[in-house]
């Protein structure tokens, strides 16, 4: 096992300036992130990481992957089409494994100023607003 401390770009330390505010921290779901489905994502082939606050979505349809997330994609057809909350801290894509364990922020506030300055590839659209109404709230 290696527990090394390791320093990634421009997210070390963890850049929480996103969160409107700690309402909800405290409640984050454990989930599965399955890596490949943000292959595509500029900040995965940029950086090798994924930052905290990207838009994720759950796979439901049948297969190997059902019930984890990927990002968010209000155009696709496996189940990510349907926004449930933001990715709370940012991962490493590095290493040769095909899942990641991670947190998702399913209520509280969110500043979308704040998370197009972590990366324009946060994937939040006006339809995943409206999946996620009455649980994240968003301010500028």
């Amino acid at each position: 096992m290696d527990l090394a401390v390791r320093s990634y770009g421009p997210w070390s330390p963890e850049n929480f300036s996103w969160l409107g505010s700690a309402h909800g921290t405290d409640s984050t779901q454990t989930i599965t992130l399955v890596k490949s489905l943000f292959s595509a994502k500029s900040y995965y082939t940029g950086n090798q990481l994924i930052p905290g606050g990207v838009a994720l979505g759950q796979v439901t349809s049948a297969g190997a992957t059902q019930g984890m997330y990927g990002p968010y994609d209000n155009t696709a057809s496996d189940g990510r089409q349907v926004m449930v909350g933001h990715l709370f801290g940012t991962k490493s894509v590095t290493g040769s494994g095909l899942y990641l364990g991670a947190a998702l922020l399913v209520h509280g506030t969110v500043r979308l100023s704040k998370l197009a300055a972590i990366t324009a590839d946060h994937g939040v659209d006006s339809a995943g607003q409206t999946d996620v109404a009455g649980r994240l709230v968003y301010i500028a």
